[in-house]
């Protein structure tokens, strides 16, 4: 038995890098028109999102729900499951997000978008507008068919970046409980990249490496505000 350091992390892929791009062809072509859809979706929550009542954040949620509720049961678990084994695992995952959206946003209201103008919400609205504008054209930048392309709303990363960008516009303390599923999915995914040698390997887990960054900061910038002046 060779001993476990000489494997490389392409050799614990269950795939091929042609089997995984040829999956969201295949998707994109069994759920079209459902992309265009979900992009309007992607422009209406930004719109939301430019309001404070509390009800623009129910619908926020209730949307951002759909979207890892779809991705959850319509990719993973009907067409990854199909070359990963580990898909249902990250189906459930998906749906346990969209289950938190509900909670936290729908049922308790506790997702209250501002109109802030700071470093840290342009920033997240440049998070969001990359993922839903930008980085779909990515995967066609490095070489791959139209057909392959990764929309926000449908597909796994687009999803959990826009989600990531959204939640820092959330007034109050930082929902950590809702960062979580889709940093770790990042990871997940440049991994899976990064064993594939795709040349866009890097862009997801970055994205969420800044946001995650943004994030910490807000939350030190919160209790720096909230704690006593010291005499």
């Amino acid at each position: 038995m060779s001993e476990w350091w000489t494997y490389r992390l392409s050799d614990l892929l269950l795939f091929s890098p042609r089997t995984y791009y040829r999956l969201f062809e295949l998707y994109n072509a069994a759920i079209w028109p459902a992309q265009i859809v979900a992009v309007a979706l992607g422009l209406a929550v930004l719109l939301l999102g430019r309001g404070q009542e509390s009800s623009r954040g129910r619908w926020i949620a209730a949307l951002l729900a759909g979207c890892w509720l779809w991705v959850a049961i319509a990719f993973h678990a009907n067409r990854y499951a199909s070359i990963n084994w580990a898909a249902v695992d990250f189906a459930w995952g998906f749906g346990c997000e969209a289950a938190l959206l509900i909670w936290t946003g729908v049922l308790r209201g506790r997702l209250v978008f501002g109109t802030g103008e700071g470093a840290t919400s342009r920033a997240a609205r440049g998070i969001f507008l990359f993922a839903l504008l930008a980085q779909p054209l990515i995967g066609p930048l490095c070489g791959r068919p139209w057909r392959q392309v990764e929309i926000f709303g449908v597909a796994p990363d687009p999803t959990a970046v826009a989600t990531l960008g959204l939640l820092l516009l959330a007034a109050g303390r930082v929902r950590w409980e809702l960062i979580a599923i889709p940093a770790i999915w990042c990871a997940i995914s440049g991994g899976t990249l990064l064993a594939m040698k795709a040349p866009d390997f890097w862009v997801t887990p970055l994205s969420a490496a800044v946001a995650v960054s943004l994030a910490v900061a807000k939350g030190r910038a919160r209790r720096r505000a909230a704690a006593p002046i010291q005499r």
